[in-house]
C-alpha cells in the first residue's frame, strides 16, 4: 500500500541510535548537553501544548525540575533534528484534589497541569491528540509511552520472580539474581477490512460510544500466520468466512504495546452470527453509508476513531487508494 506509512504513528524516520543505548559515557554526554530534550510522562499521559487543534509535543531541558537524569530511570528515544531525546516518568506527582483510585487513563477527558511547567502545557491522553500530531512528535511520544508502559508492568523477572532493573537506556531489564535479560514486548494484532461487494464488515465492542463501529481486530496467536489470524478472528467474532487475505499497512499502537497489521480480506459468506463474549454487534455497511458516517451525516453510525488504523483503512477504501 503506497500510503501505508502515512497512518498515525506510521513512522517519521526517527534516528533511534540503538548502538548508543549501552554506551553509558555517551549517554552522560547527552544528558549534560543543554540541547537535549526530556519528554515527561505522567500516568501514561504525554505533555502537549494546549492548542488541541494543532498539538505539539513538549519537553524540558536537562536542568529542569522534571528532568530525572538518573540513567536507570530514563529511556533514550534517539535523535530529533540532531538533539538527543529521552523520556522520563513523573507519575509520582499527585495533582491537588486528584483521586488515583478514580483515575481511568482511557476514559478520563481531563488535562493535568504541573506547577513546574509553563501555562498552556498539560498532560493529556495520547489518543485525544494522535490524529493531529506531526509524524515526528507522534513517533517520539508513542515510543516513549509504549516502553514506559512495559517497564510499569514488568518489574519482576519472568524466570525466577526476582526484581529486575532497567538497563540499556530503558530498552532492557536485567535480573540481578538469575542474569536473565528482558526486552520490551510488542503484541501482534490483525485488524481487518473485510469486504463483500460494495459492503464492509463492521463491529463494535461493549463500552464504546453509542453508534461507534470499527473494523474487527484480534491478537495473533503463537504458531499462526497473519492470514490465518485474520480468518480465525473474523470467524470467531462474526461467523463470516474469509477467503483471500492481503497485507495493507501497519501501525504501532502504544495502548499499551501492540503492532496493528492492517489487512484486506474477501468474505465468502455474508451471514453474521456474533460471539457476544467477543463483540457487541456486527453488521455489513455499504460504501455509501461509510461515507455518510465519515461526513458526520449518518443517522446511527459513528466512524472509527480518527488516528486509528481502522479509520485510515476505511478512508483509503472509500478513496480507492488501498493499492
Amino acid at each position: 500500500m503506497r500510503r501505508a506509512e502515512t497512518v498515525s504513528f506510521g513512522g517519521s524516520g526517527l534516528n533511534r541510535a540503538a548502538e548508543l543505548r549501552s554506551n553509558s559515557d555517551r549517554i552522560d554526554e547527552m544528558l549534560s548537553d543543554a540541547r537535549t530534550r526530556i519528554f515527561p510522562l505522567w500516568r501514561g499521559r504525554v505533555l502537549i501544548a494546549d492548542d488541541m487543534q494543532t498539538p505539539t509535543a513538549c519537553w524540558v531541558d536537562p536542568k529542569h525540575d522534571l528532568a530525572n537524569l538518573k540513567q536507570d530511570q530514563l529511556i533514550f528515544l534517539g535523535f530529533d533534528d540532531g538533539c538527543a531525546c529521552f523520556a522520563t516518568d513523573v507519575s509520582s506527582w499527585v495533582p491537588a484534589g486528584f483521586d488515583p483510585d478514580a483515575f481511568a487513563s482511557f476514559s478520563d477527558p481531563n488535562t493535568y497541569h504541573h506547577p513546574a511547567l509553563p501555562d498552556g502545557q498539560t498532560f493529556v491522553e495520547l489518543r485525544a491528540v494522535m490524529a493531529r500530531l506531526s509524524a515526528r512528535d507522534a513517533e517520539l511520544l508513542a515510543t516513549a509511552k509504549a516502553v514506559q508502559s512495559w517497564h510499569a508492568s514488568h518489574g519482576y523477572c519472568a524466570t525466577c520472580g526476582g526484581e529486575s532493573v532497567i538497563s540499556h537506556s530503558g530498552w532492557q531489564r536485567d535480573c540481578p539474581a538469575c542474569k536473565t535479560p528482558h526486552f520490551p514486548r510488542t503484541d501482534p494484532v490483525v485488524i481487518m477490512l473485510i469486504t463483500h461487494g460494495n459492503d464492509v464488515l463492521m463491529g463494535r465492542s461493549p463500552g464504546w460510544p453509542e453508534g461507534m463501529y470499527s473494523l474487527l481486530a484480534g491478537f495473533v496467536e503463537p504458531g499462526e500466520t497473519i492470514e490465518a489470524a485474520v480468518r480465525r478472528e473474523v470467524k470467531e467474532e462474526s461467523g463470516v468466512d474469509v477467503g483471500a487475505v492481503s497485507y495493507l499497512a501497519s501501525q504501532p499502537w502504544a495502548f499499551p504495546s501492540s503492532l496493528m497489521f492492517g489487512c484486506a480480506g474477501e468474505a465468502t459468506s455474508r451471514e453474521i452470527t456474533i460471539d457476544p463474549n467477543e463483540i457487541e454487534d456486527a453488521l455489513w455497511v455499504s460504501r455509501e453509508d461509510i461515507a455518510l458516517a465519515f461526513s458526520g451525516n449518518h443517522p446511527t453510525i459513528l466512524p472509527a476513531r480518527a488516528g486509528a488504523i481502522a479509520h485510515f483503512l476505511l478512508l483509503n477504501w472509500l478513496s480507492d487508494t488501498l493499492r
